[in-house]
């Protein structure tokens, strides 16, 4: 797109944040904090942004490269994620561009030409590939360019206003790929601290939804920006509902959690490429539309997995890690991680892409006996995990703050307490429990006095360290424990043990449960080099000696079920966006034709109009090119495209209803 025909107005009179908000991006209003970052931009000011998954960031740097002169470049990680932004401000009418490794020698001269003409709103563009020789500059020409045009009579270029022109801004995403503190450390972020030296006149924005204290401190000394302007908007992200349940049969919770949200955008992560696939297999097995994803996988076929995900063609995207930071899809419903995530990070970011469009989610976590020790053991000893991961070269710092992430990630999925006041106290952030809106919350865990079952085990761990100067795994415990008569326990001796069978009237599920607990409280640790052999710490001595009591939660193994109290919800806060009762038949019928113009453009569903847009639709039932340009998330670019195909559906629809109202 040229400038004169770009809606920005960069060719012409200058126009407001607030007027492009509303005839670019269809929103009527800013969302909290917004504003006050979007003016300080627009400034000239630098940022370090902290704003939740779903949050708005995206607009805190999109609108100010549109109203400041020259071109808004913005580093993203991942190319998929760039090729899904610069689709949907296309849709938007933005001249927007993308520049990175995946495109044709042709494809990136033109965009090169185009970025030199001043043509381009937005240029997106990985790491990498903006801090070469060639890139940068191409941006040190297009800035002497605009200050040549734009110096005053009888000055120099140079005595005009550095970032007049040319650049309009820099915006670091998913900044927190810069720090060693970070849980995505990336190598290629840490030479974007010369940005500030090279171009000391641009603005910078650095932006992520994931940074602890720490993470943040160095994400802004390594980039240039202690002088920064600090926006923390918040972690909550409400509409969120977070659940912790033990892993037992994690296939049957997985599927009868699915059964809830049939028809329904989600993402389940798994801690291994093998597992994502065998995970993915039985889902299809099972009916539901799934397909596995991860890094091993041939990039076209990533490429489709994602594509057939972002247009609802796949549901279910069965994961590792790799996916999810490259995805732009806004009605994601439901996050499901099958394994325990390494930090409390990773599954704040993970959790988030669930519910994007602000209608709720769920969050689901499967927390087995086995994930801790299995994460630790990767953390600590490096190597291939057993499913097939990758090797890598272990850092003694960085095993010790993963070690450290690792136990707080624990301690969150063994919890008692209110999940969102945990999650948001990780970072922060004190949160006046209960929230409502979680397992906790909603269904308080019910406790037992576990001392004697506590001394029952740590007696029994112990008696087989007294008889063979050697520790046992989890589950031979259990055995002598339970009185088992197998081939090991008679040869061995264990049989003829004061602790063999004084646990046998309780399940061997029960004593999962409980020397899990136990692992988790610090009562009890695990030898990764004996194959996870249990011994006792110091703090389990006065537990032993009736010094103290414990009280531990009973199990919770069954996962949220069917989607009706969720549809209810959904709907329920779709009126409450749009002030009005909801009509859920008029919903679908705009869905499915949302899903067909998307396929007919080749675009993912959501770069048409979001859920939430959608819901306001059928919540106002507009009949007029007014009405519909009043909805948020319609835009002028997209109400000449799209107005009359929704028009004609809702006037459909309201012509022939039985009778007037709504389901809610």
């Amino acid at each position: 797109m040229t400038p004169a025909s770009s809606p920005t107005g960069h060719a012409a009179t200058p126009r407001s944040a607030r007027d492009l908000l509303r005839e670019v991006f269809g929103f009527a209003g800013f969302r909290p904090h917004q504003e006050e970052i979007v003016d300080h931009l627009v400034a000239g000011g630098d940022a370090f942004v902290l704003m939740p998954t779903g949050g708005g960031k995206s607009l805190c740097y999109q609108l100010p490269a549109l109203v400041r002169p020259g071109t808004g470049v913005v580093v993203s990680p991942l190319i998929s994620l760039m090729k899904d932004q610069v689709d949907a401000l296309r849709a938007a009418g933005v001249s927007a561009a993308a520049c990175n490794s995946s495109l044709e020698p042709d494809e990136a001269r033109r965009v090169l030409r185009a970025l030199h003409a001043g043509e381009l709103d937005l240029v997106y563009v990985a790491p990498e590939t903006l801090m070469t020789h060639r890139f940068l500059q191409r941006l040190r020409e297009l800035i002497e360019g605009a200050r040549e045009r734009r110096a005053p009579a009888g000055t120099t270029p140079s005595d005009s206003c550095a970032g007049s022109g040319g650049v309009a801004l820099f915006a670091i995403d998913e900044a927190h790929c810069v720090s060693q503190w970070g849980h995505d450390f990336r190598p290629e972020y840490v030479q974007l601290g010369r940005l500030r030296e090279l171009f000391p006149g641009v603005p910078i924005v650095a932006c992520t939804a994931t940074a602890d204290p720490e993470t943040r401190d160095d994400v802004r000394l390594r980039l240039g920006l202690a002088d920064a302007a600090v926006f923390v908007t918040g972690f909550d992200r409400p509409n969120i509902r977070y659940t912790v349940v033990e892993k037992r049969e994690p296939l049957h919770q997985l599927v009868r959690f699915l059964e809830g949200h049939a028809d329904e955008s989600g993402i389940v992560y798994c801690l291994s490429r093998k597992r994502t696939e065998d995970v993915a297999e039985k889902l299809r097995a099972h009916g539901v539309s799934a397909a596995a994803y991860h890094a091993g996988l041939p990039a076209d076929e990533r490429r489709r997995v994602q594509d057939a995900f972002a247009r609802d063609d796949v549901k279910v995207v069965v994961a590792t890690v790799a996916f999810g930071m490259g995805i732009d899809k806004s009605d994601v419903r439901f996050v499901v991680h099958h394994d325990l995530p390494k930090t409390v990070e990773s599954y704040y970011q993970e959790t988030g892409r669930a519910g994007r469009d602000g209608l709720p989610a769920e969050a689901l976590l499967l927390f087995g006996l086995g994930d801790a020790a299995l994460v630790r053991s990767l953390i600590e000893g490096g190597g291939r995990t057993p499913y097939g991961g990758d090797e890598v070269e272990r850092d003694p710092e960085r095993v010790r703050i993963e070690l450290h992430k690792l136990n707080a990630m624990i301690g969150y999925a063994d919890g008692l307490t209110c999940r969102r006041e945990a999650l948001l106290g990780y970072f922060g952030e004190p949160y006046p429990a209960p929230c409502g809106n979680c397992d906790i919350c909603l269904d308080p865990p019910e406790t037992f006095d576990a001392t004697e079952q506590a001394r029952m085990a740590l007696s029994c761990i112990y008696r087989l360290w007294e008889h063979d100067g050697f520790g046992y795994g989890v589950g031979y415990v259990i055995d002598v424990l339970r009185g088992s008569d197998n081939e090991k326990v008679i040869s061995r001796g264990h049989d003829a043990l004061s602790t063999w069978g004084i646990g046998g009237d309780l399940s061997r599920d029960h004593w999962q449960s409980l020397i899990r607990q136990l692992i988790h409280r610090g009562y009890l640790a695990q030898d990764i080099a004996r194959f996870s052999a249990l011994r006792l710490t110091a703090a389990a001595r006065p537990l032993l000696r009736g010094e103290e009591t414990l009280v531990l939660a009973v199990p919770r193994t069954r996962v949220p079920g069917k989607k009706q109290r969720l549809r209810a919800e959904r709907a329920g806060r779709a009126a409450e966006l749009a002030g009005l009762p909801v009509d859920e038949a008029l919903f679908e019928a705009l869905r499915g034709l949302r899903k067909r113009l998307a396929d007919e453009q080749n675009v993912p569903a959501y770069v048409v109009f979001s859920d939430a847009t959608l819901a306001e639709m059928a919540a106002r039932r507009p009949g007029t090119y007014a009405e519909l340009l009043a909805v948020n998330g319609v835009g002028r670019a997209k109400l000449e495209r799209y107005a009359d195909a929704f028009l004609a559906v809702i006037a459909e629809h309201v012509s022939g209803r039985s009778a007037p109202g709504a389901l809610f």
